[in-house]
């Protein structure tokens, strides 16, 4: 009996997924672990050039550590036989020598002798923590206290009256909606792994401050700079949005309705994506574009690495509810995006040596010549994972 299309297209998923946890196990890992980290010291590259793979001279970011050392832990979960453990802790050591404080964030030494504050920063390091305090037995207690510490210092001082959270004591505007983004989906972790309903409280505040300030009621857009309020920021600040975003906040929403039962939350995610794919995919390249404005005309149509990550991600998931509704048409349609769009990493990641990756594609399609950031990783990873987790 001939195949159905969504028994083919589950096919090639699994296919397409087993190529890309190769080039992770076999290639990427073993390259970043060799030449994007130095093991003497704990320290990692924020980039590796392309054909020698030698790293870049650039200052090192706190979010940095934390999205590798999930990446080679999680990497080890999917299969890379790699001293993981031992990079995270040897990682951990350095990052908190690096750029903790005594209040527990987590901040760069700037030129000026100064310690600048970013929320993002704090949402990666709570991130890692989570997946640290889940792998790596001899680190859990340290990795607990220190994302309590951290998570009690982000609520008592920059929790926000209408949800989520500020970006600095004093207030410092525009506010924005991607720090808040990863703070979501590192409470999603940790309440994963511990079951805290202060977690889940966090998990929730964010959730719904996106779904009743961050998310246009009308248009299903998400924007990403606010005022202090949480209305959208003035000038062209207030219009941008982000595609690979969009998918992004559509996969966290997914997992967070799931869990929680909130058919709102799954609604909201629903409306993301097809706005995503709607306005946020270029159709002469087939790739999502990384800004376009709420009037959901293209600002800059450049595509970088990450969005698609975040695209493939956000078509499992909707795959997955279009098969939960016994919505065949819209789950083969869904399907086939989610093939597109692991296609198109693989463009992506067809670089010499392997385990390296291009960053930009230019809008008139070439690939802009520069090196791979080490922040692509986590993306990269993060997508692998769900793939084998939906083929699995």
């Amino acid at each position: 009996m001939r195949e159905t299309r969504s028994e083919e297209a589950a096919g090639e998923l699994m296919v397409v997924c087993e190529r890309l946890k190769n080039w992770l196990v076999r290639d990427a890992l073993p390259l970043w672990a060799e030449a994007g980290y130095d093991a003497a010291s704990g320290r990692f590259a924020e980039s590796l050039a392309l054909e020698t793979a030698e790293p870049s001279a650039a200052p090192a970011r706190p979010r940095v550590p934390p999205r590798q050392i999930y990446s080679f832990l999680e990497g080890a979960r999917l299969g890379w036989p790699g001293d993981a453990a031992g990079i995270a802790t040897r990682g951990l050591a350095a990052f908190h020598a690096d750029f903790l404080q005594n209040d527990g964030s987590l901040r760069p030494l700037a030129a000026d002798g100064s310690r600048p504050f970013d929320l993002y920063d704090q949402a990666f390091a709570l991130f890692a923590y989570a997946t640290i305090a889940g792998s790596v037995a001899g680190l859990r207690e340290t990795a607990v206290e220190e994302a309590r510490r951290l998570r009690d210092l982000l609520t008592g001082t920059l929790g926000h009256p209408d949800g989520g959270f500020e970006e600095d004591t004093p207030r410092r505007l525009p506010l924005r909606a991607n720090p808040n983004m990863h703070l979501f989906e590192a409470a999603l972790a940790w309440e994963h792994l511990s079951g805290s309903p202060r977690w889940g409280e966090m998990a929730r505040g964010i959730a719904e401050l996106a779904m009743g300030r961050f998310i246009d009621p009308d248009l299903g857009i998400l924007r990403e700079y606010f005022e202090g309020d949480w209305s959208p920021a003035a000038g062209e600040a207030g219009h941008k949005v982000d595609p690979g975003h969009l998918f992004e906040w559509c996969w966290l929403l997914t997992v967070w309705g799931r869990r929680c039962g909130r058919d709102d939350a799954l609604a909201a995610a629903a409306r993301l994506y097809a706005a995503g794919t709607r306005s946020g995919i270029c159709p002469d390249r087939g790739v999502v574009m990384l800004e376009i404005g709420d009037d959901l005309r293209p600002r800059e149509p450049v595509a970088r690495l990450w969005s698609q990550t975040e695209w493939l991600k956000a078509s499992l998931v909707m795959m997955e509810e279009a098969r939960e509704a016994g919505d065949a048409p819209r789950e083969n349609e869904v399907a086939e995006a989610a093939i597109a769009a692991a296609h198109v990493i693989e463009r992506y990641l067809d670089v010499e040596p392997r385990g390296l990756w291009r960053d930009r594609l230019a809008p008139d399609g070439h690939f802009i010549e520069e090196p791979a950031p080490a922040s692509s990783l986590y993306h990269l990873v993060c997508a692998i994972a769900e793939l084998d987790r939906v083929c699995g």
